[in-house]
């Protein structure tokens, strides 16, 4: 929480111990380059600022964004300039009184647990070194940020979006996507409204997460506009969240499939398609009928980043909005992926929740959903284990046919409807999720998860 933990002192501390990790890992003689980025929560230029001279202070290069931008964005420019790492302080999609370090591998995604560990390591092991930052290298900032826009135009048919007679709204959710999602659009006969651009480190009283709860604005200003689909991006526009033509909020299982769908049928395009625990049974009976290989990987983007660095990786994606694409950085990127989606509904030429039901008539209907319990770590720890190794035989009165653990205690039913539990390791959350053949099932799923979590997590 900032000015609790995270605090100009700590800042300083972490920083300091990524500056021994470059350092001790820098290549022969070469002073190591850093690119750092911020997003617009409270002090975070500031926060970024104090990152730069510590890095500074003990010889390494630093390059930082003058102003807040999409962390895919920073990472794109670690890879672009060749930079040998990258810090953005941000905290993503949490609640206002957050902020994080996020360090970016050189290879243009985040660190993994290993290089994280490493650093944390050597939190206190030497004394800090600060010195004043040199004038930001615009030139640098700029050629990185042409090419990405250039290298988004190649992933991207922007002419074919730009002349499509639709409206779109855009929501920025107060974050870092500011703008850029309708600057890649105006300048033909689409039409595209962007709300909530504007700074506000509180982000309107909400967390700024694309999911259900928060986008009630977006949902009625495209009923209000007649708008062809809206698309969201979080606190530091990585995630992706959307809602139909009709107002209603479309899930990850319900974008990725269609996504996956466009990649595969209008682009021709072929790989593995990777999906965390989480994730829907569409992508996997997608993933069959076009003979492409099935990656199930636990719940966090850094798996799916890691083997898209060593596989041949068509999508990759988590049920929190995290997407990752072939072609791209090995980074979810909010601001690409919202407008990929909109290139599979131009192409589909019917709005989404029609493209949604021609999903669900082809490879079955599934219905996703997910509820947050406030419960001690260590009871949720214990419920999912118990859950394991003594499922109940029937869940709500279904027979359960199999038991995954992959990431938490996964229930299969006879239909691949299934119901989840998994604890969070760093916060005081269960999360339960269902996917089921309606809508109703997917309830009557999460109300006997919540019945069975509040029962057995009592004291």
């Amino acid at each position: 929480m900032i000015a609790r933990e995270f605090t100009f002192a700590n800042v300083e501390r972490v920083a300091q111990a990524y500056a021994d990790y470059l350092l001790r890992h820098k290549v022969a003689d070469k002073s190591p380059h850093v690119i750092v980025g911020f997003d617009r929560r409270f002090l975070s230029e500031s926060f970024a600022a104090r990152a730069g001279e510590v890095l500074a202070g003990n010889g390494i290069s630093v390059t930082i964004f003058p102003q807040a931008v999409p962390t895919p964005l920073v990472s794109w420019t670690v890879k672009y300039t060749q930079a040998d790492g990258g810090v953005v302080i941000t905290a993503s999609h949490n609640p206002a009184e957050f902020n994080g370090f996020k360090i970016k591998a050189r290879w243009g995604g985040s660190a993994d647990p290993d290089t994280t560990s490493a650093v944390e390591k050597l939190v206190d092991t030497s004394t800090i070194k600060r010195t004043q930052l040199s004038a930001p290298a615009h030139e640098l900032i700029d050629s990185a940020v042409t090419a990405y826009r250039h290298h988004i135009g190649d992933l991207v048919d922007l002419n074919r979006l730009r002349s499509s007679p639709f409206r779109v709204v855009a929501d920025a959710m107060h974050g870092s996507a500011g703008t850029w999602m309708e600057d890649f659009l105006v300048g033909d006969r689409l039409k595209v409204q962007t709300i909530r651009s504007n700074r506000d480190p509180l982000f309107g009283g909400i967390n700024p997460e694309p999911i259900d709860q928060n986008l009630g604005a977006l949902k009625q200003r495209v009923v209000e506009t007649n708008a062809l689909v809206g698309l969201a991006t979080d606190g530091d526009a990585d995630r992706l969240g959307a809602v139909d033509d009709l107002g209603r909020t479309l899930t990850m299982h319900d974008v990725v499939p269609l996504l996956l769908l466009h990649l595969v049928r209008n682009r021709n395009m072929t790989g593995g398609v990777v999906r965390t625990f989480s994730q829907s049974v569409l992508l996997k009976r997608i993933a069959e009928a076009y003979k492409l290989q099935l990656f199930e990987m636990p719940i966090g983007f850094k798996y799916i980043a890691n083997l898209m660095q060593r596989e041949a990786i068509l999508i990759g994606a988590e049920e929190s909005g995290g997407i990752g694409v072939k072609n791209h950085i090995p980074e979810r990127d909010g601001v690409l992926n919202g407008l990929l989606f909109l290139e599979a509904i131009v192409a589909a030429g019917k709005p989404p929740s029609e493209m949604l039901r021609d999903l669900h008539a082809e490879f079955g209907e599934f219905h996703f959903g997910r509820e947050d319990l406030n419960i001690p770590i260590s009871n949720g720890l214990e419920l999912v284990s118990r859950l394991a190794l003594t499922p109940p035989p029937k869940v709500a009165g279904y027979e359960v046919v199999d038991v995954q653990t992959t990431d938490g205690t996964k229930l299969i039913l006879a239909d691949e409807s299934w119901l989840l539990f998994r604890q969070s390791g760093t916060e005081p959350l269960l999360r339960i999720y269902a996917e089921a053949t309606s809508v109703d099932k997917m309830r009557t799923l999460l109300d006997y998860g919540r019945t069975i979590a509040r029962r057995e997590t009592v004291g």
